[in-house]
Parts: C-alpha cells; sequence; structure tokens
C-alpha cells in the first residue's frame, strides 16, 4: 500500500448519497436494506467509482494490492457493520476483486479496548507507519497491530504479490541506473520518458521504499555499485521538483532491505 488522497466528493454525489442514507434510515437501517439501495443506486455508484479511479494509484490500481487493476467499490467499514455508513464517501476505497470479495469480505477487526478499526485506511494512514517491505523477497512484515491484521485481512503476503514486489525491486534498480546514465549523457528526452515509465512502474510502494534509502549505507545492501549514486540523483530529482512525500528512515527500514 501507498498514501491516497481523497478527493472531495462533488455536489451531484453529495446529493445522490445524501437521499440514498434517508432511504436506509427510514427503512430501519438493517444491513438488508442498505444492500437493497446500494444495488439500486446505480447514478451514485458511477459517480463513487468515477472518483475513487481518479484517485487510484497507478494505472487505476487496487488500493490494498496494488498488483489488480481496481474494480469494486469497497465499503471500508462494511454495510452489514454500519449500514448507515453505506454511502458515505470517505468509507468508500477501489479493491480488485480479489482483495475485496475473497480477502477483506466482511471483515472489520477492531481493538477490543477502544474500538479503533485495526485496518489500513490508505486515505487516512501512512501505510509505511505500519507496515515494512522487503524490496529483495518481496514480502511485507508489520511494523504495529494494524500492520499484522492488515497483512492477514486482504492477503498481502499471497504469493503472486511477494514475487511481483521483488521482481519490481530488480526492474526499478535498473531503471534507476539507466535513468541516472540518460541524465548524465545529456539525454533530456529519454530520461524524461524514463522517469515517467518508472513512476507508473507496478508495486509503487517498492520504488517509495527504495527512495527511503536514498544517501544511506543501505542502498548499497542492494548489491549494484552503481545504484546508490543513481539513487539520490533521482531522489534528489524529486526533491527539486517537489513530488516526493516523506519516508520513514529509521532503524525498521534499515531491516527491510535484508533477506
Amino acid at each position: 500500500m501507498i498514501p491516497v488522497q481523497r478527493m472531495p466528493a462533488t455536489h451531484t454525489l453529495t446529493m445522490l448519497c445524501d437521499f440514498r442514507t434517508e432511504k436506509i434510515r427510514e427503512a430501519g437501517a438493517t444491513s438488508k436494506v442498505a444492500c437493497e439501495q446500494w444495488k439500486a443506486a446505480k447514478p451514485a455508484r458511477r459517480h463513487i467509482k468515477g472518483l475513487l479511479e481518479q484517485m487510484a494509484p497507478g494505472r487505476i490500481r487496487c488500493m490494498y494490492c496494488l498488483d489488480n487493476r481496481g474494480t469494486d467499490i469497497d465499503h471500508f467499514e462494511p454495510k452489514a457493520r454500519t449500514p448507515l455508513r453505506t454511502f458515505c464517501w470517505d468509507n468508500h476505497l477501489l479493491a480488485c476483486s480479489h482483495c475485496n470479495s475473497n480477502a477483506k469480505r466482511d471483515s472489520f477487526p477492531c481493538d477490543p479496548e477502544t474500538g479503533v478499526c485495526m485496518l489500513i485506511d490508505p486515505t487516512v494512514d501512512d501505510p509505511a507507519d505500519h507496515l515494512k517491505l522487503m524490496p529483495k523477497t518481496g514480502e511485507l512484515k508489520e511494523r504495529t497491530s494494524k500492520g499484522w491484521h492488515s497483512i492477514e485481512v486482504f492477503g498481502l503476503n499471497r504469493d503472486e504479490l511477494r514475487e511481483g514486489r521483488a521482481d519490481a525491486c530488480g526492474m526499478l534498480i535498473s531503471g534507476i541506473i539507466r535513468w541516472h546514465d540518460q541524465v548524465l549523457r545529456g539525454k533530456v528526452e529519454a530520461a524524461a520518458r524514463t522517469a515517467v515509465i518508472l513512476r507508473r512502474s507496478d508495486f509503487p510502494e517498492v520504488l517509495r521504499t527504495l527512495e527511503g534509502l536514498a544517501g544511506t549505507p543501505r542502498a548499497s545492501i542492494l548489491e549494484d555499485q552503481y545504484f546508490p549514486e543513481a539513487l539520490s540523483a533521482w531522489v534528489a530529482s524529486l526533491h527539486h521538483q517537489g513530488s516526493i512525500p516523506p519516508m520513514r528512515t529509521d532503524s525498521a527500514t534499515s531491516l527491510s532491505v535484508r533477506s
């Protein structure tokens, strides 16, 4: 996962959702009524999905696994638990069918003492505060209890995801080195094209993790003599453009490059 910035709801969407929420309230606010209203609300669903697709990482990726195309509107807090939040805009995320229907479904673990949800909402939380990535193996490990629950509920360490992240690590390292070589050779247009490809690459959390290693001895652990310098230049260019978010670089991140 990576942070996702939630867009404001449009006036039209707010009107459509308020109308359906009132329908649910009038009919007793049961999960059955919520499901019926959700199925009937085609215009609201269309507006919700359109906004979520604009928010989604990369090529309209699932906001949980970042691997598959986001096809489903997920109710972060399930309709069965809180029917009146069925049409609440900040309760909607874009998910692939696997994460939504096969993995998460109606799961919503909460802290037994505080009642706080124990799943990462990427529009509210910075996933890097709760998860650490081992780039070379593609495995995610928890920093917090919320991270552990998220790995379990969303199935974030299923084989295809671990393998995909590990492959992405190798391709990104090669791509950043190629970009740096193009910059040094004065091939401005080629470097710009490579930069676009890197930013659009699959598993953007891998790129974000690598960027967090810039300027540290830990970058050399990835076993390419040209990578540390290229990575530092890459991150410096992003800082210059103001397009790179902060990333944790504490000792936990240090562990994330070891396999």
